[in-house]
């Protein structure tokens, strides 16, 4: 019989009592153990234990990073002003971000991504000269397109957003020379950014300069348009807008700075809303070109001008006597002619909240802040420590897995995926090559964000390949080290009863199949096979820790080679589709030089029927005879669904020949030690704690090593 091995060693001095230092309570563990709970245990429907400290640490530390983030108005990929209203179907602007991400340096590439029906995030890294001069690419809807730093510019041509095309970010690029030799040019519609009936488009950070034509137009009643934070210079028709006789469109222009530009500053034609603020116009004296007007209300425009500083301008305010200009503390510095306003416009707070930065400092911030940033672009976002999920559109993604997918390839720092509440049904995978990564529920109980999908081992895989297998119906794979998921529920509601007809029932909610996975304050549901706990290799250590969670399942429901610790948590019994209680709580197949499954300071109930569930069973997968199966059950509330001989043989390995015991459990069902129910000596016990599990490795750090 080797159901209870010494484990000869040396004293550790480093030893950490990780289990001992927060417990169950006495009183609570013991009246756990003789009732059967919900679904979610004793511990009540709000999933409590749980490390709320820590989560709303990390939480707070995100929210601080993304504010930051804003405040630089640099990396969060949501635009602001009119372009973020939810309007035409479309809420607000967010380019590419649940698409790939790709990085082109070819005209060729570059044409072939933004014109692409699917949704991406474009990284120019390279200049781009157009082919022909003046060739202004179409872009489709749902685009991002980025300079990587500054080195992403267009030269001798644009991009064109035709009728339709919506959602589209335009960002950190510098878009240039596509003069042909002609001030005021009538011939070459050379372009840097031409927009014909385009809705929700954010166009930001940019350098335009030296076209043949507009450096922006925005025409044919294009609409939910935000122009931020660019520099736009050396030209005669800036900006213009209209080209209709309609007045439908919606446009804020904030913080640019237009420096050496003639006409168009901009002109705004039969514009429902123009809301202009905080944008520094200059025409500095004794250079070659003069300015013939600034902003410029026309036709049916209603404008509202807010705080900006207009230098040295001719005319800087002008207006049609059928449009309205409303002004509210813009300077004026070296200017003459026309300065007008009159009329009724509209409350831009009504339509989106912003504030406006004096007019005075206005130039300095401008001239600091506009144009391409070094430090900007995706590159820098997607190395961002927090990564932020909405299913409403409120976030960077819109999708877990495109959060994921945004992740750099080996990145050496962790990135938190941040979830707000809600349901996401999809299947998530997080690839070996993507290290340290942690999937954070927002909401303020664990039940807020769910990520759950129905794939169990016999569901047909799409492409007609065969079916998903076990390992393959997981609803979270995690294939890289370091992971971590916190405040949130991982399910897999695969139906048994609506699919008997499938081959395969088991159906995983997450599978961790490298080192260091940490799981706290999460929720695994399911049926059979809820948590397989794997390793990369059947020779490579897999270790993982469940800390303040519920696991919850029905047969084999936590399952593995991995070296794993569930601790301080509640394992939850539920019945089988037909309404039977039968089950088996773990199925380890540990290789013989490892430690298999340590439960400690947990309560095992649910409401199932007495005397039902096996503590585990021995699998040795495939049939291998070299496994050694091991299971430690320890200082844990066990209610009496729990059978009297708790372990049970599998495959026709009996389990006595592998590793399984217990140690000082309570409630009505633990029992006292027999040749069926080995239990641990002190001496043992002190052999198999955390810290014998875990190593070197200490998860309650905040990012653990």
């Amino acid at each position: 019989m080797r159901a209870i091995k010494d484990e000869h060693r040396a004293a550790r001095h480093r030893r950490r009592r990780l289990s001992l230092a927060v417990g169950i309570p006495v009183a609570m563990a013991a009246a756990a153990g003789l009732t059967y709970g919900t679904a979610f245990g004793v511990f009540g429907e709000d999933a409590q234990p749980r490390a709320s400290a820590a989560t709303a640490a990390g939480a707070a530390a995100g929210a601080a990073s993304a504010a930051d983030d804003v405040a630089d108005g640099m990396a969060d990929d949501v635009a602001d002003g009119f372009a973020s209203v939810n309007a035409l179907g479309q809420n607000g602007t967010y380019g590419g971000r649940d698409g790939k991400t790709v990085t082109v340096k070819t005209l060729a590439d570059l044409e072939k991504y933004a014109t692409a029906a699917d949704p991406y995030v474009i990284v120019v890294a390279a200049t781009i000269t157009m082919d022909p001069k003046g060739k202004e690419i179409k872009v489709a809807s749902d685009k991002t397109i980025v300079g990587s730093g500054t080195s992403g510019q267009i030269v001798g041509g644009g991009f064109f957003l035709g009728q339709g095309v919506h959602n589209v970010i335009l960002r950190n690029l510098t878009i240039r020379d596509s003069y042909a030799g002609t001030w005021n040019d009538k011939e070459h519609d050379f372009d840097a950014v031409q927009m014909d009936g385009a809705h929700h488009v954010w166009i930001d950070h940019n350098d335009l300069r030296h076209m043949a034509d507009g450096l922006i137009d925005s025409r044919k009643d294009t609409t939910y348009l935000t122009v931020s934070w660019n520099k736009l210079s050396d030209n005669n028709k800036t900006f213009g807008i209209g080209w209709t006789e309609n007045t439908t469109a919606d446009i804020t222009i904030h913080h640019n700075w237009l420096r050496e530009t003639e006409q168009r500053n901009p002109s705004t034609d039969n514009v429902a809303h123009a809301h202009l603020y905080n944008n520094y116009l200059q025409d500095v004296a004794g250079t070659d070109i003069t300015s013939s007007y600034g902003n410029y209300s026309r036709g049916n425009t209603k404008m509202v001008l807010e705080n900006s500083y207009f230098e040295g301008l001719n005319n800087p305010v002008t207006k049609d006597s059928s449009a309205a200009v409303v002004q509210r503390g813009n300077v004026f510095v070296g200017t003459s002619g026309r300065n007008e306003s009159g009329g009724t416009a509209f409350d831009p707070k009504s339509f989106y909240a912003y504030t406006l930065d004096k007019a005075a400092d206005v130039p300095a911030k401008v001239k600091a802040g506009t144009g391409p940033r070094a430090a900007t672009g995706v590159t820098a976002e997607a190395a961002s420590s927090t990564l932020t999920v909405a299913k409403d559109g409120s976030g960077r993604y819109r999708t877990v897995q495109a959060a994921v997918d945004a992740v750099p390839a080996n990145n050496s720092s962790r990135v938190v995926v941040s979830i707000a509440p809600g349901t996401y049904r999809e299947t998530v995978k997080i690839p070996a090559n993507k290290p340290h990564v942690t999937l954070q529920g927002t909401g303020g109980s664990r039940k807020d964000t769910v990520i759950v999908y129905d794939n169990a081992a016999g569901t047909p895989k799409p492409d007609g390949s065969g079916t998903y297998g076990t390992s393959g119906s997981a609803t979270v794979a995690a294939e890289a080290d370091d992971f971590q998921a916190r405040n949130l529920t991982l399910s897999n509601d695969f139906d048994e009863k609506a699919n008997q007809n499938l081959a395969g029932h088991q159906a995983v909610a997450l599978r961790t199949a490298a080192d260091k996975a940490f799981l706290d304050g999460v929720i695994v549901e399911g049926d059979q096979d809820t948590l397989l706990l794997d390793t990369a290799a059947k020779d490579k250590l897999g270790r993982a820790y469940i800390r303040d969670s519920y696991v919850v399942g029905n047969t084999d429901f936590i399952f593995g080679r991995a070296t794993a610790v569930v601790d301080r948590s509640v394992i939850t019994l539920k019945k089988r589709w037909d309404g039977t209680s039968q089950g088996y709580v773990t199925a380890p197949s540990t290789p013989a030089d490892r430690k298999g499954f340590l439960i400690t300071n947990t309560t095992v109930t649910g409401d199932v029927s007495a005397r039902s569930f096996y503590l585990g069973r021995n699998w040795h997968a495939g049939g291998d005879a070299t496994l050694d199966p091991q299971t430690t059950v320890r200082d844990s509330a066990l209610s009496g669904a729990i059978r009297t001989t708790p372990w049970s043989d599998m495959g026709g390995f009996p389990w006595k020949d592998d590793r399984f015991a217990e140690y000082k459990n309570t409630g009505a069902g633990s029992g006292t030690a027999s040749g069926d129910r080995p239990q641990l000596t002190d001496a043992q016990a002190r052999n198999q704690e955390i810290a014998d599990w875990l190593g070197n490795w200490n998860p309650t750090a905040l990012n653990p090593a």
